[in-house]
């Protein structure tokens, strides 16, 4: 299972380029955002399984940090958290951009890039490890990829990944049983949201793919439209995102001849509530978290209750980068992302908590070097 995969459709600009590596795994949330935005912009690479333990030990001399995925260029540099290795390569490589010219357009593809990352984390990693199918399919493809070396029964292992997988992300990230059907409707939600959206065209913002796009990608790649329960979900309930899923995996940037629409959508305002009524929200009691050396917190998030839930210094560094974002806009633009905010319920809480706990120069340095991301897990 350690056999390297070759990406084999670059774009003809970049063919005479040596494929990069990144190194990850096939069931991993952020390599799989990253595998979808190397192929739709053409940048050739190979994917590369990540042997536990040892690998990790090289990913973290190199860039600081134990995580995946990580990408070693082919002149020997190293790279680490997906969305800064996205906004630098859209720096570097030719072809037509993912980041919107429109800074309105573009600050709502990192809000929803970011929403993306950091809160639908949670229902992925439910459905994955809280049933026993989706748990034995993944451990089970898990350890066979990348512990296959490790000198310790399969089954062993397959009982150790699970165990760990929940204390860390589901049952230790503020997942009870009173909860679950609350994690599930925002799963149930969003498929409500983005079929009604891929019914009537074929990305976010139009006819071509964005950054919103790739964020998503993260959750659904590898999580819901590859564990079995949330496939079976997806299937049945939002088959325009299903097909969302397949046409991303298949476009390439530089034969897309779609366009994105001006502004920013009215059917993405659902989605945009959501990020305000439970993603910032949540951001916020996190800092709070933080800033009090918790490291886990209780919080109620639109009538759901989370206990325990796991204080992270990195997403309080998320809420600050959304900011600063802002921040950085031009006046007009500034105004019109207030106004949306605003209607969207995000304006207030992206902004209540006054003085945001960051250490000095936290997370300087990305995508080349990290800092502060505990556990070392996907980014």
């Amino acid at each position: 299972m350690n056999t390297p995969k070759i990406n084999t459709a670059p774009a003809a600009t970049n063919q005479e380029q040596k494929p990069l590596t990144l190194h990850g795994s096939s069931v991993s949330y952020f390599t799989g955002k990253l595998e979808n935005y190397l192929r739709v912009k053409g940048v050739p690479y190979r994917l590369q399984s990540i042997q536990m333990p040892g690998d990790f030990k090289k990913i973290k001399a190199a860039v600081g940090v134990e995580q995946m995925p990580a990408i070693q260029l082919a002149d020997g540099r190293w790279l680490t958290d997906s969305s800064k290795i996205i906004e630098w390569f859209e720096t570097q490589s030719p072809g037509r951009a993912l980041i919107p010219d429109d800074p309105v357009q573009a600050f709502f593809c990192f809000l929803i890039e970011d929403y993306a990352d950091e809160w639908l984390w949670r229902p992925a990693m439910h459905y994955r490890w809280h049933y026993p199918v989706g748990a034995q399919f993944a451990s089970r493809t898990i350890v066979d990829e990348m512990s296959s070396g490790v000198p310790l029964p399969g089954a062993f292992k397959r009982l150790w990944i699970t165990q760990r997988q929940r204390r860390y992300f589901t049952a230790g990230d503020g997942i009870t049983p009173k909860n679950v059907e609350g994690v599930e409707r925002i799963y149930l939600r969003l498929l409500e949201q983005l079929q009604a959206i891929f019914e009537q065209r074929d990305f976010i913002l139009g006819g071509r793919p964005s950054l919103a796009d790739i964020g998503l990608a993260g959750p659904f790649f590898r999580h819901f439209a590859f564990d079995p329960v949330p496939l079976e979900i997806l299937r049945n309930k939002a088959p325009a995102v299903l097909e969302w899923v397949a046409r991303l995996w298949n476009t390439r940037m530089d034969q897309c001849s779609g366009s994105w629409q001006e502004g920013i959508p009215e059917d993405l305002t659902p989605l945009l509530n959501d990020i305000g009524q439970h993603y910032l929200p949540y951001l916020n009691a996190n800092a709070m978290a933080v800033e009090q050396g918790q490291e886990g917190f209780d919080v109620s998030v639109a009538g759901v209750d989370y206990r325990g839930a796991r204080a992270s210094r990195y997403r309080v560094w998320c809420l600050q980068q959304l900011r600063e974002r802002y921040q950085g806009l031009p006046a007009q633009a500034a105004q019109t992302v207030r106004d949306k905010l605003e209607a969207s319920s995000c304006w207030q809480p992206l902004w209540a908590y006054a003085t945001l706990p960051l250490l000095p120069e936290q997370e300087q340095g990305l995508p080349f070097s990290g800092n502060n991301n505990a556990l070392g897990v996907e980014r």
